[in-house]
């Protein structure tokens, strides 16, 4: 899968990807399921760029269908920080069955966003309640503590990824640019050239 990732290629310019269907869809999605929750992750990409939207769906139960969930969207950018709180929680918390006390909250802000990461327990036992904050809106969503170290992972695994398609970016960019560099020398000997020609003939002329 990783390879499938690091063939990406850069995003697409706005233009394009408001044009096109293509950059809505999901450049690539999984999902978890533990006990009655399932967890969508899906890297996407628009205008502004990649990012990873994580959505939670709670079944209710037999006849009664799933609730509609709650929905977090992460930018590319911020997925480095997120993963490594997200590994500090676990590292901290992640290996005892019944932890004796719970972590304090922690949180990151990525462009206008703010994420918190909320530790609790309830009758069904400790969760992770992840938060994206902004001052029109605020969404979570509920991970339970046993599907920390696979939720964990799999944030480690899109983070590795976004590394490799923006190490891709920076070498296309520098290519481009040496390319434009070697057209515009070359433009400008030519241009130069032109001018000694012409100063010849002028003065083969007198």
């Amino acid at each position: 899968e990783i390879e499938h990732y690091a063939q990406l290629g850069p995003s697409q310019p706005p233009d394009l990807a408001q044009a096109q269907d293509e950059p809505r869809r999901a450049l690539k999605s999984e999902f978890l399921v533990r006990e009655n929750r399932k967890y969508y992750m899906d890297l996407k990409e628009n205008q502004r760029g990649r990012f990873l939207r994580i959505r939670q769906t709670v079944n209710r139960g037999p006849g009664l269908g799933s609730t509609q969930g709650q929905t977090i969207a992460l930018p590319a950018q911020g997925l480095i920080e997120f993963r490594d709180a997200l590994a500090k929680l676990i590292d901290d918390y992640g290996v005892e069955e019944e932890p004796a006390e719970l972590p304090e909250g922690t949180s990151l802000t990525v462009d206008n966003k703010r994420f918190f990461f909320d530790v609790g327990s309830n009758k069904y036992g400790v969760f992770m309640r992840v938060s994206e904050v902004k001052p029109t809106y605020r969404n979570s969503i509920t991970v339970p503590y046993k599907v920390w170290a696979k939720f964990g992972h799999t944030f480690c695994k899109y983070s590795e990824e976004m590394k490799k398609i923006q190490e891709k970016q920076r070498e296309k960019r520098a290519a481009c640019e040496q390319l434009h560099q070697q057209q515009q020398q070359q433009q400008e000997e030519t241009a130069a050239a032109t001018l000694l020609l012409q100063g010849e003939e002028e003065g083969e002329e007198d």
